[in-house]
């Protein structure tokens, strides 16, 4: 499955806060987040066996996640709910995926999951098990699994959700720092009072932290490429903002070609007569 922490418009330097541990068979093989081609641009990874994804940020800012989820009717041969992930990546906007999400998710054409797509101006949760929803997303933590949004009832919900309010997540760098160290968190000897996952075949394998601030330069991207009480975190910003840089760069091209077609107008609107000789 997997567990999603999110600190939504709730910080001033940065309205987007996102700590992911992904969950799966550990033979499973995927590709560590990189930039993909296609428009709007996106870093993510890649799971090798489907080539769709479990989460990632483009270059609006929108940041989408796929969480496993339960589900007790599922068609023979499911369509890869990682290549929705993916395709999810490349709306314009979170209500444009939201709406996506819950039409491809009306066909039954898939297994249990979560998504959640959000950016600046909004988002929500999608469920996609036995019944279809979204649930917007207010301000303020907010934590996902396979069950719902801030379910109560979930205990591993409400162990993270302890762990996080331990700290005054009032800045981008104090909630990666409390992030970084809840979800490496591991069960205890009976195996619960966790957040990391450690099965026989399956567990966590992977974690990401992502800081998307209104400045471009300032985001942040870390990755664990396993289970991040096992591994550290890698810092991969530079790949966020080049792909967050995207949309300034091609407005600064815009421009600039702009400002040339208006001086040529000008030149040629300019009169040889009126040229006077030295």
């Amino acid at each position: 499955m997997g567990i999603l922490a999110i600190q939504y418009r709730a910080v001033r330097d940065a309205p987007i806060l996102i700590a992911l541990n992904r969950e799966e068979q550990y033979g499973r093989q995927f590709s560590p987040p990189r930039i993909q081609s296609g428009r709007p641009r996106a870093v993510c990874g890649i799971d090798r066996k489907s080539g769709g994804t479990w989460a990632g940020v483009n270059q609006r800012g929108m940041f989408v996640a796929a969480i496993n989820a339960p589900k007790r009717a599922v068609s023979y041969d499911p369509r890869s709910r990682g290549l929705l992930c993916k395709e999810l990546l490349s709306c314009d906007s979170a209500e444009a995926a939201l709406e996506r999400a819950v039409s491809e998710l009306s066909t039954g054409n898939y297994a249990g999951v979560n998504f959640l797509c959000v950016d600046q101006n909004g988002g929500g949760a999608v469920y996609g098990g036995d019944e279809i929803g979204v649930e917007a997303l207010k301000p303020g933590l907010h934590i996902l699994t396979g069950s719902r949004l801030d379910d109560r009832e979930d205990e591993r919900q409400e162990y993270a959700r302890r762990l996080l309010t331990l700290h005054r997540l009032d800045s981008s760098v104090a909630f990666l720092a409390a992030a970084s160290g809840a979800f490496a968190r591991e069960p205890d000897a009976m195996g619960k009072h966790g957040v990391i996952v450690s099965e026989p075949g399956y567990g966590t394998v992977c974690s990401m932290l992502i800081s998307l601030t209104e400045r471009p330069q300032k985001s942040i991207m870390q990755f664990a490429n396993g289970s991040p009480n096992k591994v550290q975190y890698e810092d991969i910003s530079a790949l966020l903002r080049q792909v967050l840089s995207t949309d300034r760069a091609a407005q600064r091209k815009a421009k600039n070609k702009r400002e040339r077609e208006l001086a040529l107008d000008g030149l040629d609107s300019i009169d040889p007569d009126d040229v006077l000789d030295d």
